[in-house]
């Protein structure tokens, strides 16, 4: 089969805003220095380094900065790249907007706080957590006001869980759009939160019988509101006040957030201010006209709330090329599910035809990201690199095409389909689709 048979390419599509990856490499959204070397460069650049070891280095030769010169650490000025991105052309402006995790340039589970990427509908609220208050009314027993010293006086647990908004690889629906997995996956971050049980609350303020459902509600711009049965709230959702051992930061809710393990992201609501009891759901703009999934019959799809088996390959990718050449090339990718843990990764070089499984390696946690390898010989002849998950429940992650017969092309939102790089000869990748 040849390349161009086999083919729908994300380069020069015609029905791109910016007419695909050309726009990306012109406005710079291509990070890192090595995407934009070929490996031929990358291979002069070896080799004309190959004594560098030998060379004493300028920065052996003064002393560097003492232990109270950066009170708060900072990567790496060669890491300064390694940032969260946007796509202008995305929406109208950036207070409603999404910026993207740069998936390709880390590894094992854990996403850093600074780059976990970002969703804002009113953009990031400035709270004072001394004048910030949680409100439980409703359908209770004892309306409750808490402050933040007080939630922190329940028990507190610590729990590792993926956050991926639904609209997640959205614009890959009709086709291969975006070259690069920050833009086609990184609407997802992996982090420990640290905070209290939803239940504790609710069961403080005691919840009447006919208390159903909650309206959750952010204390942003935009009042971020949205519907949550009971049930749920119940059994493992959690009130975070910190991720990664230390406070929330701004944008990622600060001071206190809602956890809704394994369920769509925009109804883990950030700036947490107030929950209602109800009994029934509110029907909010952001589950009727929003977060909806459109079938190819008109009607909509609501309450998908759960985030389906998925996975992706981050490097090689279009961001990450191979820049070493033929020979001994890693292979590395993310696999999650919102039902539970992922049992088992399969990895195509030939873009499905056939399967190898790879090796899940660091903690293997419920809800949480999965970190996958499979170690190649790389040949230098073009690979069509796929991945497909399975969680611990058999959910098995679907082809785009097998994706696209049952929800059509119409939809936003839970696109969980199988994802292909290209890889040719000198190690440049591109996002493409297999038929």
């Amino acid at each position: 089969m040849s390349k161009k048979s086999m083919l729908r390419s994300a380069k020069g599509r015609n029905d791109h805003p910016d007419n695909g990856r050309r726009a990306f490499l012109k406005n710079g959204l291509v990070a890192g220095g090595a995407a934009a070397l070929g490996a031929a460069a990358a291979g002069a650049a070896q080799a004309a380094g190959e004594n560098v070891i030998l060379q004493k280095q300028d920065w052996r030769t003064y002393l560097g900065d003492g232990v109270d010169a950066r009170p708060y650490g900072t990567p790496s000025a060669h890491e300064a790249h390694v940032i969260r991105r946007n796509v202008e052309w995305l929406t109208a402006d950036p207070v409603s907007s999404v910026s993207f995790t740069p998936l390709h340039e880390l590894d094992g589970i854990i996403t850093p706080n600074g780059v976990c990427f970002e969703r804002h509908h009113g953009g990031i609220a400035e709270i004072d957590p001394t004048a910030h208050r949680l409100m439980i009314h409703g359908l209770v027993d004892t309306p409750l006001v808490f402050t933040l010293e007080d939630l922190k006086r329940f028990p507190r647990e610590n729990k590792v869980y993926f956050l991926e908004c639904a609209a997640n690889s959205g614009m890959e629906w009709r086709g291969a759009q975006l070259n690069g997995v920050q833009f086609t996956h990184g609407m997802i971050h992996n982090v420990m939160y640290t905070g209290i049980k939803l239940r504790h609350v609710l069961e403080e303020a005691g919840i009447k019988p006919n208390g159903k459902w909650l309206l959750v509600e952010g204390g942003d711009a935009s009042a971020m509101t949205r519907s949550i049965p009971i049930e749920k709230a119940l059994n493992d959702c959690m009130i975070a006040f910190k991720m990664n051992g230390e406070a929330l930061r701004p944008e990622q809710g600060y001071p206190m957030r809602l956890v809704v393990p394994g369920w769509e992201g925009n109804m883990w609501i950030k700036w947490l201010r107030r929950i209602e009891v109800g009994d029934q759901p509110w029907h909010q703009r952001e589950e009727t006209s929003k977060y909806t999934d459109l079938m190819p019959d008109g009607r909509a799809r609501r309450f998908s709330w759960q985030m389906d088996v998925k996975s992706v390959i981050t490097s090689p990718s279009p961001q990450a090329p191979v820049t070493h050449g033929k020979g001994r090339t890693v292979i590395s990718g993310l696999a999650w599910s919102g039902a539970g843990k992922i049992s088992r990764v399969d990895v195509s070089v030939d873009g499905g035809r056939n399967w190898r499984s790879a090796r899940i390696d660091g903690p293997s946690l419920s809800r949480s990201v999965h970190r996958f390898y499979l170690d190649i010989d790389w040949n230098g002849e073009p690979l069509y690199l796929q991945s497909r998950a399975m969680d611990e429940y058999r959910n098995v992650q679907p082809t785009k095409d097998a994706l696209r017969a049952v929800r059509g092309v119409n939809s936003i939102y839970h696109n969980n389909g199988i994802q292909t790089w290209y890889v040719a000869k000198d190690g440049v990748t591109e996002n493409v689709e297999v038929s």
